[in-house]
């Protein structure tokens, strides 16, 4: 099954997350299929990217968002 979610990467204490297109057998921050988009919890102001067009064909494909994808699909939308 193809998913999305959050794969992260940053420094220590300090993280930033890639939201990708990858098969649920993979790791999360190993293979993937594509990235649309990223996001960083600390930023104050655009923390949140997203290509929601790339997202939308990914969902109407089968692809399955995560929980916190979900909710940041939400966030996202509503700006």
């Amino acid at each position: 099954m193809v998913v999305i979610r959050l794969a992260r990467f940053g420094s220590t204490h300090k993280p930033k997350y890639r939201v990708t297109v990858a098969d649920q057998r993979f790791s999360a921050t190993g293979r993937f299929l594509e990235v649309v988009g990223h996001y960083d919890p600390f930023a104050k102001k655009d923390g949140l990217v997203l290509e929601m067009d790339r997202v939308e064909e990914w969902v109407s494909k089968g692809a399955q968002p995560s929980e916190r994808v979900k909710s940041l699909m939400a966030k996202y939308s509503a700006k």
